[in-house]
């Protein structure tokens, strides 16, 4: 049961309530025009529905609700709606019904909507995009997330360049989700027994099109003061706090899913911090079929995916044993003291699982518990398999089972008015809800009055939207009006124009345009081929490192020469990234090598015929081609000082020599062709590529359905298939010291290689010994690997 607006709307409105509530109009915007007739001040100044419908005066629901028009407007929406709802989809399509009951995605963050902050970045914004694809292929998926008080911090940057933090409280009245009651009425609440107490969770939905998010949130009047802020600040309050939150999100998930979605099989696991939900699925599997935990176990990992955002192994979420111990005993141990001990539970955390000072990775676990793990693009997955080599010793690096789906973006989320129009013309309108792979010729015949046309309004529209934000922004830091009044000539809508948006943090390297500031200034101030930038982005609240590069870039565009051609807008968000991707020519990415896990933003401008310039990192590694794009670093490595000073002079030196040229050289009616051709190349090419829709298909074939079909064999006949793994885990383990292996000789003919390796089974089975012969790969090849009967 879900909880009514808090205010009433006239009956004939009513249908206003659900389209204001589906989150699908921040990608479907059939219904601006609708909200626009409602409240055209507040439209203008939110583009969220909610808010209009939250703040209207009574007075105008009334003239709205005997206005034939309007009503007949609201009649085709909700009819239009209500038939996208319950049409089948791809999926449907594709597989059937039985192929998938029900998949449930966990993320710490959902980076939907700025109606709804409950993100940091671009882990948030990956899963909010995942959920709206879902919504667009019918695949029958929920998100399983928490809802922070405060979420995280507001960018405020004072008259010296410095940056603030503000949190905001999240007023869930104001928010586009509704509380989710129990059948008898009151609103559902989640027990969670942590050490002397229980801490009851409340459930919030949000409807995301076809898809559901369902939130988490433990500011109950019933919970203590200190647990009512357990989901107060996203990643913030310290190591217990932090484990206290992925508590409530994988123990806390799991039993949401038991209750109101029981028809869900597959698990993914949107990075470690949801890896507690194998232990609750396994213990709770074991109660339902009464078997033994590590018989669940075997059968509820056979329906868990894990995907990993991690470049580093200092990243991951890692416990005390001691404090992680407390409490899974008073969610394990105490309740079932027939089930695991706490001892064996705290081993599926630890690379030695015999260790008892190793600290618990929540990494660890969320591999150990999965039946497959991903990391989010082609370099990544090769950094991941030395990052979980320590699970699988001796193992080669390019065997550790770690594969990856290079991360998509939703494209109809971040397609400028311009794009869409253009795309819809050559693709038609359905274009992101199958197949994007069959789009690239239709985008290969635009021409180039048209992609020239789209760009110009594309940056027209953003030079716009970059002097409303500054003049506001200048405002607020108190400065004279003078300054303020600069704004207005900021930035020109006739030139090329850069754009540098992420974290600042040390590793992403935001300021290495900075690094010869003077040959950067004269590259902005030429007189016959000038260039901008918009830069954005956030650091950290403790990292005054990442400050610092803020400070430093507002101080350059403070600086006399660069009014007018660099511009440092402060808090960067889902809103904000919108009108930049929409708008730039060129993006910039420079993080240090191969720290950039995958980094999708350059992926958002593809659609709107943006161009990439990026450190080959992430998803650029595989996706650039010299008629693509423009890159810098060749994958050597060298001394971080050394390697910023090269990677800076090619940056320098591209621009200077590559870009700047070819989007100057133009033709007689003044239009460059070569730019244009390679605005072509990209959007035919990697938008459908980079596109969500790929990643999820993706998903679909190497993940949930090998996941079903494993899952379903194991709980077939009472969970025997489980079971007969449990025994044999069992055995091996017992025999294992008493296998031993001999020194290998090889003997070498003309014709081959005669390999002999002593074995000695000992109380090992010969069923269970498995022979193989092993080659390292060449460069980026496959190993050689013979099987020996």
């Amino acid at each position: 049961m879900m909880g009514p607006l808090l205010r009433d709307l006239p009956a004939p409105l009513a249908a206003l309530e659900d389209l204001a509530l589906d989150l699908r109009w921040t990608w479907s915007h059939e219904a601006d025009a609708l909200w626009k007739r409602v409240d055209a001040e507040a439209w203008n100044r939110t583009r969220n529905p909610w808010t209009i419908l939250q703040n209207v005066s009574t007075a105008r629901l009334s003239e709205l609700s005997g206005d034939g028009s309007f009503l007949d407007h609201l009649d085709r929406l909700t009819a239009a709606r209500r038939a996208h709802l319950e049409s089948p989809g791809w999926f449907a399509s594709s597989y059937g019904t039985s192929a998938l009951s029900g998949l449930a995605y966990f993320s710490m963050e959902f980076g939907l909507s700025d109606a709804l902050p409950l993100y940091a970045g671009g882990l948030g914004v990956l899963a909010g995009d995942f959920l709206k694809t879902a919504s667009d292929l019918g695949v029958p998926a929920i998100g399983i997330g928490l809802l922070f008080q405060e979420g995280y911090f507001r960018q405020m940057i004072d008259a010296a360049g410095w940056q603030h933090e503000a949190n905001p409280y999240n007023e869930p009245a104001t928010m586009p989700i509704r509380p989710v009651l129990d059948q008898d009425g009151p609103w559902l609440r989640i027990p969670i027994e942590l050490p002397g107490r229980t801490v009851f969770l409340r459930v919030w939905q949000g409807s995301v099109g076809r898809a559901t998010l369902y939130l988490l949130d433990s500011n109950d009047p019933l919970n203590s003061p200190v647990d009512r802020g357990i989901t107060g600040k996203l990643y913030g309050g310290g190591t217990e706090i932090r484990l206290l939150q992925e508590i409530v999100l994988g123990i806390g998930g799991w039993r949401a899913i038991e209750i109101l979605r029981p028809e869900i099989e597959v698990c993914h696991i949107n990075e470690g911090h949801a890896a507690l939900v194998v232990l609750e699925r396994a213990r709770r599997l074991a109660q339902r079929l009464g078997i033994g935990f590590w018989d669940a176990w075997h059968a509820a990992r056979a329906g868990t995916v894990f995907t990993t955002h991690t470049p580093v192994a200092a990243g991951f979420d890692r416990y005390p044993q001691e404090l992680i111990g407390r409490y899974l005993r008073a969610l394990f141990e105490s309740r079932d003291p027939s089930g695991p001990a706490t001892a064996d539970i705290l081993g599926l955390g630890s690379a030695d699982q015999n260790s008892e000072h190793a600290s618990f990775n929540m990494a660890y676990l969320a591999a150990r518990g999965s039946l497959v793990s991903f990391g989010v693009s082609r370099l990544h997955g090769r950094v991941s398999r030395h990052i979980f080599l320590p699970l699988f010793p001796h193992w080669p690096v390019c065997q550790v089972p770690i594969d990856h789906v290079t991360n998509g973006v939703h494209v109809p989320s971040w397609d400028s008015a311009q794009a869409d129009k253009i795309w819809t013309a050559a693709c038609g309108k359905d274009r992101w809800r199958g197949m994007p792979d069959e789009l690239s010729k239709s985008i290969e015949a635009l021409s180039d009055a048209a992609l020239w046309a789209m760009r110009g309004d594309s940056r027209g529209e953003l030079v716009r939207s970059v002097r409303a934000r500054l003049k506001t922004h200048l405002s607020r830091r108190g400065l004279p009006a003078e300054a303020i009044a600069r704004a207005s000539s900021a930035l020109d809508p006739n030139i090329l124009t850069l754009g540098f948006a992420r974290r600042f943090a040390a590793y992403k390297r935001p300021n290495l345009l900075l690094r010869d500031a003077a040959r950067f200034g004269r590259l902005l101030n030429d007189d016959q081929r000038p260039v901008q930038i918009v830069v954005a982005g956030k650091a950290h609240p403790d990292d005054d490192e990442g400050k610092k590069m803020i400070q430093e870039w507002v101080a350059f565009a403070r600086r006399v020469e660069c009014r007018r051609r660099v511009v440092f807008l402060e808090d960067y968000d889902i809103a904000l990234a919108q009108e930049l991707v929409q708008g730039i020519d060129v993006w910039i990415n420079t993080p240090r090598r191969p720290w950039e896990a995958c980094g999708t933003s350059g992926m958002k401008i593809l659609v709107n015929g943006g161009l990439n310039l990026s450190e080959l990192d992430g998803w650029w590694e595989e996706a650039y081609a010299p008629e693509l794009g423009w890159a810098i670093g060749g994958g050597a490595h060298h001394e971080e000082e050394k390697q910023d000073a090269l990677d800076a002079g090619a940056l320098y030196a591209t621009l200077e020599g590559q870009v700047v040229p070819e989007f100057y050289d133009r033709d007689s009616e003044g239009i460059p062709h070569a730019w244009l051709a390679r605005i072509r190349r990209s959007m035919a090419v990697l938008t459908p590529r980079y596109c969500s829709t790929r990643m999820v298909r993706e998903y679909i074939t190497k993940a949930y359905l090998p996941a079903v079909e494993a899952l379903r064999e194991r709980l077939g006949a009472a969970g025997e298939v489980a079971k007969g793994i449990t025994r044999w885990e069992l055995r091996v383990r017992q025999a294992w010291a008493s296998l031993h292996i001999g020194a290998p000789t090889a003997v070498w003919t003309e014709e081959s290689v005669i390999f002999t390796v002593p074995v000695y089974l000992g109380e090992m089975a010969a069923d269970d010994v498995h022979v193989e012969i092993y080659a390292d790969p060449r460069q980026d090849g496959a190993p050689e690997v013979v099987e020996l009967a």
